[in-house]
Order: structure tokens, then sequence, then C-alpha cells
């Protein structure tokens, strides 16, 4: 055991910890996100994550850890691990209530338990959520300043974006061919053109009546054709079908000036106009020694 700054002891998490840490996790839940179960709470202990699952299985075990006051009461608690490959460290998922002092320490903890190497926090999901790759920074103000006193550097990575479910007055997929698959857990659709795919889209299965547009696509030749509206209506009256009745969508809106085709212009107007709602932007935060 050791203590934190502002004299209050850290350990490692314990099975006894598990009702207090959920509820520290589920006190910073954002909308659009399911209540964090024991289950979850289990599979990001454990290293493993539906979504970014690839990344987590390149990581070491992960320490967790909690701070709690001298009644044994859990105030915070952290999660780091290292990536033996680059031995680049990773603060996983933290959560303080918002607390500053809480917070800050806990960053610092971390940070002296990990080392001298290069360290990234909010890198990609967990199991804690439905698919927040980064920290919502509107919603977490008290945990971004702290990252960035610490001398991280936040790149803007993320448009979340949310609405209810059913929406109305967007024209509807024809001939729209629907699939399983695994990795995400859900369905693809697809629209062809003959033979061609012209529009794409995957969804993920509801959880808790949160269902996720994951990826939709159209192809460059098959624009301006009202192919993306059409397939992003078939997408969530399925996911409503599976008893969605709340989505939520993840937008890769970094694209660099001098990459154009990279660019998430449309796409955004697409979402605007059909009635998401932007409910925070999601940053990842890299230190380096």
């Amino acid at each position: 055991m050791s203590s934190l700054k502002a004299g209050l002891p850290v350990r490692r998490y314990e099975p006894r910890d598990e009702a207090a840490v959920l509820a520290l996790v589920n006190a910073d839940r954002i909308a659009g996100q399911p209540e964090t179960t024991a289950a979850m709470l289990d599979e990001a202990l454990a290293g493993r994550s539906p979504v970014d699952s690839g990344w987590w299985d390149e990581l070491g075990s992960p320490v967790t850890e909690v701070v709690h006051d001298t009644s044994g009461a859990v105030l915070g608690v952290v999660s780091y691990a290292v990536r033996p490959t680059d031995d680049v460290g990773f603060i996983l998922w933290l959560h303080g209530r918002e607390t500053p002092d809480i917070v800050s320490t806990l960053i610092a903890h971390a940070l002296a338990a990990l080392g001298r190497r290069t360290v990234s926090a909010f890198e990609f999901a967990s199991a804690l959520s439905l698919g927040l790759e980064g920290l919502p920074s509107r919603h977490r103000p008290v945990t971004h300043k702290a990252l960035t006193a610490a001398g991280f550097e936040g790149r803007d990575l993320w448009r979340y974006m949310h609405a209810g479910l059913p929406l109305t007055g967007l024209p509807h997929a024809v001939n729209c061919q629907v699939s399983e698959c695994e990795d995400p857990p859900g369905k693809h659709l697809e629209i062809r053109d003959g033979g061609t795919l012209a529009a794409e889209a995957t969804i993920g299965r509801p959880v808790d009546g949160i269902g996720v547009l994951w990826w939709i696509s159209v192809a460059p030749t098959a624009r301006r054709r009202g192919l993306g509206q059409a397939l992003l209506k078939s997408s969530f009256d399925l996911l409503h079908d599976l008893g969605a009745r709340e989505v939520i969508l993840f937008v890769d809106d970094d694209a660099p000036a001098d990459h154009p085709e990279r660019s998430r212009a449309a796409a955004n107007r697409m979402y605007d106009r059909a009635g998401l709602v932007e409910i925070d932007r999601l940053f990842s935060f890299t230190l380096r020694p």
C-alpha cells in the first residue's frame, strides 16, 4: 500500500470494492451510455473489451487501484498497463467523481507507477462503456484539466453523437441486404448497384436499449444520390426493430487539411440534418518523457 499526496491511502482493487467502483464509474456516465454492470467491470479488470479488443490483447495485465479514506470508503479508481512491444504505458480508465484532488493524485500515482516512459491516456474503449474511445471532455472537464496539468497533450479525435429512436423524415433504402457480423457483434447492411457495392453500414446489437452505428460509407461513384441518408434511416429502423430506444455514433472528425479525402464534413452535415445531436468531443492524451 502507498499513499497519495493528500495523505489518503491507495491499494490494489479487491472484490469487496466492486459496488463502490461501479458507483464511481456510473457517476461519470454520459448520455447514450448504458449503466456499467458487474460483468462489464469484470471484463475491464481482466483487460478485455468487446470494442478495440486487438489493442487490449497487446497489453500486459492491467493494474487497478483504489484510493480510500481512513474509514475505508473508496473515493477513486485508476487502471493502467504497459504494452510490452513498445514499452508504452496506458492510463486505461479513471474515475473520481470529478473531484480535483482525487483525480489529480490518481493520475500522479499512475504516472509514478508507470515510470519514465511515454504514457497514453484514454486511448481506446474499455468494457466499461459502449465504445467510448476517448475521454468525453465537456462531461469530464476536471479529468481533462488534470491530465493537461500533468503534462499530457490532448488530441480532439471524435465527435460523439446521440438521438432517440425512431427517427422520422428520412428516406428509406430499397434493396438493402442485411447479414450478421461478429466484430463488432451486430448487423451489416449493404446496398448494391448491380454487382457493385454502393453503400454499407454496420450497427451494433443494442445494449440496454442503446444501439450504435459503427460505420457507414458510400462509394465515391455512388455519392450525391441520397444513398447515405437512406442507409442511415434503414440502419436506425433496424436498430429500433432490435429493441433500441436510442442510437449513438462516433465520427473520427480529425482529418488533416492535407488529406481532404478523409474529410467528414459531408457525413457531419448528414448526421446534423437527420437530427443527431453532438453530446461531447472525445479526447485522447499522450505524455512523453
